[in-house]
C-alpha cells in the first residue's frame, strides 16, 4: 500500500483524534492536512504508519492548543466546541468511550486539562494506544504519561455527572422536548427540564445571544415557548440531529442556510442543561450560514407586529 493510500485509510483517525484534542472541525481539518504534508515530505517509510501519523497529529494538535490559549481567554462570552454532526472514525470495540468522548460536556471538561493531559486521556482513554506509544508521540517517558492520565482521569472524574443516561430513554425524551418545543408548550417543556437546568449559548461576540445564562426549568420553559413560536413566524425551522453524539437539532432560515445547532445534555431522565452554538465562524463546516443579526431584526419585527 502506497502512502496515500494509507494516509487515506488512517484519516478518520486522525481527524477524530485531532478533534478531541482541539474541539474545532476546521483546526483539526488544517492538523490533518498539516500531517500529510510532513509524511509525504519524509524521507524515510515508518514501521507503522498508524503509530507515526497518530504522533505527527498529536503533536501538531498540542502546538495549537498551546498557541490557542490566549484566544481562548479573550473569547467574548461561552465557548463551546464547533459542532460535529457525524464522526468519520468507528470502532465497534470502542464505541462507548468513544460515543462519550465527543459530547458537549466531556469536550468541555477536556479544556480544563492541560495540552499533555488531554493528549494522553485522548490517545489511552478513547483509542486505546499503549504507553509506549503515547510517550513517543508527546515526547515524554512512560511513567510521565502514566502520572500525566491519572491526573487527567481524575479532573474528568471530578467533572462528571453522578449518573449516566440510557440512549434510548434520551431519544426518547429528545423526540418529546422538540414537540413541546414545536408547540410552544411551556407545560410540556418544563416537565421535561431538571429544576436547575441550565440554557447558554455561544456567539463568539458575532451574532446575538442571551446576555448571560438562563437558570431553572421555569425560566427556561418560558423562554423557549416564547421564542421559537415568534422564530416559527420568520420561517425558521429546526432538524433533529445528533449533535456531538447526543440529541440535539440544527436550525436554519428560509433558504435553508444554518442559523444554529442545538444540543441537549440528558441525565436523571432530565434535559440538564441545552447548550446552543450560534458564532457563524463554528458554523461554517456544516453549510451556508445564515445572517443571525438580520433573523434577530426580523423577529424582533414580527413581534412588534
Amino acid at each position: 500500500m502506497g502512502k496515500v493510500e494509507e494516509f487515506q485509510e488512517l484519516r478518520p483517525l486522525l481527524f477524530s483524534i485531532a478533534y478531541r484534542m482541539l474541539g474545532s472541525v476546521s483546526e483539526a481539518e488544517d492538523a490533518v492536512q498539516e500531517t500529510w504534508l510532513r509524511y509525504d515530505a519524509s524521507p524515510t517509510t515508518p514501521t507503522s504508519a498508524k503509530a507515526y501519523l497518530s504522533a505527527t497529529v498529536t503533536r501538531i494538535a498540542i502546538d495549537v492548543l498551546r498557541s490557542a490559549r490566549v484566544r481562548r481567554e479573550e473569547y467574548v462570552g461561552p465557548w463551546f466546541p464547533e459542532p460535529l454532526l457525524d464522526d468519520p472514525y468507528e470502532d465497534p470495540e470502542r464505541a462507548a468511550e468513544l460515543a462519550d468522548s465527543v459530547s458537549m460536556a466531556a469536550l468541555l471538561l477536556l479544556e480544563r486539562l492541560s495540552p499533555l493531559e488531554r493528549s494522553v486521556f485522548v490517545l489511552r482513554e478513547v483509542f486505546g494506544f499503549g504507553f509506549d506509544e503515547i510517550a513517543s508521540a508527546v515526547g515524554r517517558t512512560e511513567q510521565a504519561c502514566r502520572q500525566l492520565l491519572v491526573r487527567a482521569r481524575r479532573h474528568m472524574r471530578d467533572g462528571r455527572p453522578r449518573f449516566e443516561a440510557d440512549p434510548a430513554e434520551s431519544r426518547e425524551l429528545a423526540a418529546r422536548f422538540f414537540d413541546a418545543l414545536k408547540g410552544g408548550d411551556v407545560d410540556g417543556l418544563r416537565g421535561l427540564l431538571a429544576a436547575d437546568v441550565q440554557m447558554v449559548g455561544d456567539g463568539g461576540g458575532k451574532a446575538p445571544q442571551l446576555a448571560r445564562a438562563i437558570t431553572g426549568a421555569d425560566n427556561v420553559a418560558k423562554l423557549l415557548a416564547v421564542v421559537f413560536p415568534r422564530m416559527a413566524q420568520v420561517a425558521i425551522t429546526f432538524e433533529p440531529h445528533d449533535v456531538n453524539g447526543q440529541p440535539g437539532a440544527v436550525f436554519r432560515d428560509r433558504d435553508g442556510k444554518v442559523l444554529h445547532t442545538l444540543v441537549l445534555d440528558i441525565a436523571e431522565g432530565r434535559v440538564q442543561a441545552i447548550r446552543s452554538v450560534i458564532n457563524p465562524d463554528k458554523l461554517a463546516h456544516l453549510g451556508p450560514v445564515a445572517d443571525a443579526w438580520a433573523i434577530h431584526e426580523e423577529v424582533r419585527e414580527a413581534r412588534r407586529g
